[in-house]
């Protein structure tokens, strides 16, 4: 017992791994082996042998538990590694992939609003008569000259074309601001702009139509978008 009690199952179990692979030697026949051993620990290593029968199972619970723990500690911790991996790659491949839908949503919203755009623009200058399809006249009427504009400009844009004749010339296509010139239906500044749609800009209100809208849909899009700038700022 002094052997054990003084080297005790501290000993008995930092030889663990030891003192069972000894025990598995002798239970296999390796004899001599075990004879070896057993004079190579006799300085100061205490052998499975060397215990008492009764507290060798104990020891052997002990170093069992151990390897175990030890195995468990390890497989978790490779597990966790795993899991962290697995969970780096799927948020990457997830962000790839809401970035490519994002992407296609950006573009598929620009060409829609290109197309848009370019359906508005053709419309706005699909006039269904041109000015040079109207008999010239010596005078004309308010009536007259809507009626022509209703002939040339699209009827999903006509009133808001109205609405700016309206504002700047209440339909008088020989109308003209004393004080800075501007001319006829639209007060053109200066008015010779107008001559650009006709020669006959100053007798012709169709002829001054013609330029009203083709001004509209290059500098703003459409005759609605113009009366849109009008309204927020009571020119265009």
């Amino acid at each position: 017992m002094s052997r054990i009690s003084v080297r005790g199952f501290a000993v008995a179990s930092a030889t663990a791994v030891t003192a069972v692979g000894s025990v598995v030697g002798v239970a296999s026949g390796s004899t001599a082996q075990s004879n070896n051993d057993a004079e190579a620990t006799a300085s100061g290593t205490t052998l499975l042998a060397d215990i008492p029968a009764g507290q060798q199972a104990q020891v052997q619970t002990a170093s069992l538990t151990q390897q175990a723990d030890a195995q468990a500690i390890a497989a978790d911790a490779d597990a966790k590694k795993e899991a962290a991996e697995a969970a780096r790659k799927a948020a990457a491949k997830t962000a790839i992939a809401k970035k490519k839908q994002a992407d296609a949503a950006a573009r598929k919203a620009a060409e829609d609003a290109r197309e848009r755009a370019e359906a508005k623009k053709a419309a706005s200058r699909s006039a269904t008569r041109d000015a040079s399809s109207f008999s010239v006249q010596s005078s004309y009427s308010v009536a007259q000259i809507q009626a022509m504009a209703r002939q040339m400009v699209p009827s999903g844009q006509f009133q808001c074309f109205s609405n700016i004749v309206d504002h700047e010339s209440s339909w008088n296509y020989k109308a003209v601001n004393a004080s800075s010139g501007a001319y006829g239906l639209f007060q053109a500044l200066p008015a010779g702009k107008y001559a650009s749609a006709g020669a006959d800009w100053q007798t012709n209100p169709a002829t001054q139509i013609k330029w009203g809208l083709n001004y509209m849909n290059d500098r703003y899009g459409s005759p609605c978008d113009a009366w849109s700038f009008w309204q927020a700022n009571h020119w265009y």
